[in-house]
């Protein structure tokens, strides 16, 4: 195939869109919003901002055409929005974009020697790598499920993520709202299950009946003796799966874990490539893996996705803060993957949101319906640019 036309342009924009209620929930006593707009949530003693805040990616080629990217900037955007600027967009001007794989195994090589295999790094090119296939996809008149080898699923089983109301009983309430609109699948957050953990499961397990999948995410709140020891309670209100347990880095502890209870182990949103993931295959730390596509890109998500195969591992890809652009990308990298009983849904995120971009991507009755057209099949709405963030 002949070479499509060069690229000429890569621009970032930090986006950040004011929400009511910070993610996650109500503000729970003792935590603030500081000078910077974030709130460190006491539950998992992480940070997280009161808006919804992003990094998008702009590649327009020499013809005018543009692919959209987006990635992960949550927290100190500026950091990722330095690397594209300076770094990673003008290595790629005169680059050809039907060489999507090429490029980003060049732009990964840059840095590596120096340690930056990870954080920042990969983010920002996480957030090219989106773009570039999207131009990709545009210039061939194809939808990207189809060039990353088929579009196996048109529409991908949603479980619902996170319940943000204050008390148990309203998060069990709403939790019935979900099922009643004809969705499977609801996961809470432990880190806000004020009044204990096993007596959240086993409320929400009363509430919507046995046939409802109950997931939990543990927020990396625990050594691997506790979280065995609170999942074997967890399982008798049949537990789903149960999510990051252990610190990040503890490969031993995350072993320990899966070996220990009878439930699905699901890990995997913080790693960003193969090389994290494959020690963890290794060591049958985890029968269900998330990749996050605003960490991965498309290209690494393949990689990780296609390797969790050849582990019999699921993937049930993460869902984060964003616009909607790089939740485009997971679900038409989710689509070409064989294993995949649900993809996340941040309901709170993601319906709001949707108004951000322009194209027919949605969920409902428990689905989410991949967008149809080339490449991602959904571009920026002209608004979303007025929440441009500058310092």
């Amino acid at each position: 195939m002949p070479p499509l036309d060069a690229i000429a342009k890569v621009e970032s924009f930090i986006i950040s869109i004011p929400r009511d209620v910070p993610y996650l929930g109500p503000l729970r006593e003792g935590e603030r919003i500081n000078e910077k707009g974030y709130v460190i949530r006491r539950g998992n003693r992480s940070i997280y901002p009161t808006s919804d805040m992003s990094v998008l990616v702009k590649v327009t080629s020499e013809s005018g055409k543009v692919g959209w990217g987006e990635t992960y900037g949550i927290v100190a955007p500026q950091a990722v929005i330095s690397i594209i600027d300076e770094v990673l967009g003008p290595v790629l001007i005169g680059r050809d974009p039907g060489d999507p794989v090429v490029l980003h195994e060049d732009l990964y090589d840059l840095m590596r020697v120096r340690g930056f295999f990870g954080g920042f790094y990969v983010d920002s090119l996480a957030g090219i790598d989106i773009a570039i296939w999207d131009l990709y996809g545009k210039c061939l008149g194809r939808p990207l499920s189809s060039l990353l080898g088929g579009t196996r699923h048109a529409a991908i089983p949603a479980y619902v993520s996170g319940l943000p109301k204050a008390t148990l009983r309203e998060r069990c309430d709403l939790a019935v709202e979900w099922v009643g609109k004809g969705y499977k699948g609801i996961k809470f957050a432990a880190a806000m299950s004020d009044d204990g953990i096993v007596k959240e499961m086993a409320a929400l397990r009363e509430a919507v009946g046995p046939e409802i999948d109950l997931m939990v995410d543990l927020h990396w709140k625990f050594t691997s003796g506790e979280a065995i020891r609170l999942i074997r309670r967890l399982e008798a209100h049949n537990l789903y799966f149960a999510e990051a347990p252990c610190e990040p880095e503890d490969i031993e502890g995350q072993e320990l874990v899966a070996r220990g209870i009878g439930t699905p182990l699901a890990l995997g949103e913080e790693w960003r490539t193969t090389y994290e993931y494959r020690p963890r295959f290794e060591r049958r730390c985890m029968s269900i893996i998330q990749p996050e596509m605003g960490h991965t890109g498309v290209t690494e998500f393949l990689h990780i996705g296609r390797m969790a195969h050849a582990f019999h591992v699921d993937t049930i890809p993460h869902a984060s803060i964003g616009i909607g652009i790089f939740m485009a990308a997971s679900l038409q990298a989710t689509a070409a993957l064989k294993r995949v009983p649900y993809h996340e849904y941040q309901h709170s995120i993601f319906d709001k949101n949707l108004r951000y971009v322009v194209g027919d991507m949605g969920c409902s009755d428990g689905f989410y319906r991949l967008p149809s057209g080339p490449g991602l099949g959904v571009e920026p709405h002209p608004d979303v640019f007025n929440y441009i963030r500058t310092a």
